[in-house]
């Protein structure tokens, strides 16, 4: 295990589906802390990103890279896809659980070989750290407890407006732990940069434009938190002679889908006693709200001068770790939105039908307005076939955490956890 490894809340799952699977895969964009998590939980190691032998062994003989203490992880599995197959066969041959632990940054070009690991990998999605692993949050409201209609009182965290503003702009990057502001920036300008220039091509092997992927970058940094279709998103990433096509900006957007750096939020589908209709577009996120200011070239300063850009921001940051938080609790989020205009910003939702749902604001003025939306929002749900909520909550940048005499739990993000 590296000297300065945090543990991430990941950790449980993982142990979990190694004990049962007889190999883990585990997904996420690169620089998340796949790795390192593995290595806490791998007993022999083989990384075909950087060990050039390794991975001439993998196309000739790949038997002899699978050979080692068990669990042993193969990291960046899908620099050499055709190691998969042969995962799967040993994981069959010695029928035991626990056997191998693939890590891997990309989805491969070729998707074929994945859909023949049903039953013997597992999959588990890794995402960048939450502001409790990163130490910023007491987890006193725990996602877990809320779901099962428990939400605790919380003191106020300390969180001040310019300190939420760099920790949207760092970002939960576990490199950056212990840098300086303005080094973590650089270090999250240079992710994008990368992205941009090499990343997005090398995913599927097509050769793409680097100053069309960071205007297209741009476009979707500018578009955070909202429901913008993919022909917005072209519009607005060039015109004239800068003009770029809505299938290039599809091709583009799966690209970036696939290195896992775009994770867009669903929307929920509940049964409505209301005659309301359902607006079913995806949110788009990126996976770490710091791509969106790195992308715009942007600093924490710049954040406090535009709120409106600020709050999009927060908005996203708290998705961020409701998703870590409601995965260890096998829960999923997203978002709801119908014709009338009415918007709840997350619905987290158990594989067991517990639900909950919360609006998101980073200042205390708002609190009031969120509150009746909730309420508004949780008259048009048919409880009789969805079940009543477990928890209606807005969450906070700061302040204390109570229940409103509404029954509308206020829950600063200083004090979410797992």
């Amino acid at each position: 295990m590296p000297a300065s490894y945090q543990p991430r809340v990941v950790e449980a799952e993982l142990r979990l589906r190694l004990a049962s699977a007889g190999a883990i895969v585990i997904e996420g964009p690169k620089a998340c802390g796949k790795t390192a998590t593995a290595q806490t939980l791998a007993a022999s190691v083989v990384m075909l990103d950087v060990d050039e032998q390794a991975r001439r062994v993998a196309d000739i003989e790949p038997s002899l890279v699978l050979d080692g203490n068990t669990p042993r992880l193969i990291d960046e599995w899908q620099v050499v896809p055709s190691i998969w197959n042969h995962v799967r066969r040993v994981v069959d041959a010695r029928g035991q659980s626990g056997q191998f632990i693939l890590t891997g940054s990309a989805v491969p070009a070729d998707d074929i070989t994945r859909h023949t690991g049903a039953g013997r990998l597992a999959r588990v999605r890794m995402r960048p750290m939450s502001l409790f692993e990163v130490g910023r949050s007491t987890g006193l409201n725990s996602v877990a407890a809320l779901l099962d209609r428990r939400c605790s009182k919380s003191p106020d965290t300390g969180l001040s407006i310019p300190e939420i503003a760099e920790l949207v702009a760092v970002g939960g990057w576990p490199g950056n732990l212990g840098k300086t502001p303005a080094e973590a920036l650089g270090a999250v300008r240079s992710y994008i940069d990368e992205i941009r220039r090499a990343d997005v091509s090398r995913v599927d092997g097509v050769r793409r434009d680097p100053t069309k992927i960071g205007r297209l970058l741009r476009s979707l940094a500018r578009n955070e938190s909202t429901s913008a279709a993919a022909a917005t998103i072209a519009a607005d990433a060039g015109s004239g002679d800068a003009a770029i096509g809505d299938d290039t900006v599809r091709g583009y957007l799966d690209a970036l889908e696939r290195l896992m750096i775009v994770e867009n939020q669903p929307a929920w589908a509940p049964h409505l006693r209301s005659r309301s209709r359902l607006r079913q577009g995806p949110k788009r996120r990126f996976v770490d709200p710091s791509l969106a200011v790195a992308s715009l070239r942007a600093s924490p300063e710049r954040l406090l001068s535009d709120m409106e850009l600020f709050g999009l921001l927060f908005e996203s940051l708290v998705i961020r770790d409701l998703r870590v938080y409601a995965q260890a609790s096998d829960a999923d989020v997203f978002h709801y939105r119908d014709n009338t205009g009415l918007e709840v910003d997350a619905i987290v939702e158990a594989r067991d039908g517990r639900w909950g749902a919360f609006e998101v604001k980073m200042g205390q003025s708002a609190i009031d307005e969120a509150s009746e939306t909730l309420r508004r929002f949780a008259e048009r749900i048919d409880t009789r076939k969805c079940g009543e909520p477990a928890v209606l909550a807005v969450i906070t940048g700061n302040g204390f955490g109570y229940v409103r005499r509404d029954g509308v739990a206020v829950i600063p993000i200083g004090s979410l956890g797992p």
